[in-house]
């Protein structure tokens, strides 16, 4: 079935790749509402990324899990300020390296490095742990690279079982500098002028609650949501969305953009008889 969003009102929250999330809802007909929720603050971890280095060249760390492609780059990019880039690309091969999606897999094979174990969708932290208790790391030294801020739950599986644990934050999880989209969208979800929210990342969610209950609005943005359709990419942010007490209508598998707005057309495009029959029933009455 082929939807349409033609007409609709949809906010869009993401920020890196606002541009194409956007384009391909418009494409559908949909008027898209962008309100970037993130900014991906870098964080100067260059003593961190050298004993990286230095302790797979030493042999102290075997087994390397890499979660974001966002890390790799920056990881890479670290790397390359201290002069060490090549030392780095030949230290991850030495390792078990792990990837936990197809954005840090594409990362490390645009550098020629093919991941030893790669993450099934849709790649949430229990998939991560179920591929990595696929290798045996007790007593080993394990390195991982966080997101924008630290996974507290696979930390502690890590922990658990291996021998040392190194990490590694290359970059934090900020508020926009203009928050004026967002407090502006928050507006639109209390007052019900949006068809559609979508949420492509945890974060999204935590910000947008923050910035309601900042602005006045934090009792009234969860029921309000009910009145519009909420799209999560995963089942991470779905979770995220609960923990607020919304609940989620659509969740593509896998957990791609694309497949996120096709699912969103023929969810809004599904809906439209029902929507229609129940207006015209209105209007007889």
């Amino acid at each position: 079935m082929n939807g349409t969003l033609e007409g609709k009102r949809i906010g869009v929250l993401e920020s890196r790749m606002v541009g194409q999330l956007t384009e391909m809802m418009s494409r559908r007909g949909a008027e898209v509402i962008p309100a970037p929720a993130l900014r991906e603050q870098p964080v100067d971890a260059s003593p961190q990324v050298s004993a990286l280095i230095d302790g797979i060249e030493n042999g102290d760390l075997e087994v390397f899990v890499m979660q974001t492609g966002v890390g790799v780059n920056a990881l890479f990019e670290t790397a390359a300020r201290l002069g060490r880039e090549d030392a780095l690309n030949a230290a991850i091969r030495k390792t078990t390296s792990v990837a936990r999606g197809p954005k840090p897999t594409a990362a490390l094979r645009r550098r020629g490095i093919r991941p030893d174990v790669t993450v099934a969708s849709p790649y949430t932290t229990a998939e991560l742990i179920e591929a990595i208790s696929t290798i045996d790391i007790e007593g080993r030294g394990v390195a991982v690279t966080h997101y924008g801020e630290r996974n507290d739950a696979l930390a502690d599986a890590l922990s658990a079982a291996a021998g040392r644990l190194h990490e590694v934050t290359l970059y934090e999880w900020m508020l926009p500098d203009d928050t004026t989209p967002l407090e502006s969208i928050v507006v639109d979800l209390v007052e019900r002028r949006l068809d559609a929210i979508a949420f492509t990342s945890q974060i999204q969610v935590r910000h947008l609650f923050q910035i309601a209950e900042r602005d006045g609005y934090g009792a009234e943005l969860a029921p309000a949501m009910r009145s519009t359709v909420v799209v999560a990419v995963g089942p991470t942010c779905a979770r995220a969305l609960s923990d607020f007490g919304v609940e989620t209508d659509v969740m593509p598998d896998p957990p791609k953009m694309g497949h996120m707005v096709a699912d969103l057309a023929e969810y809004l495009t599904a809906a439209e008889p029902n929507s229609q029959r129940a207006t015209d029933s209105e209007a007889a009455d």
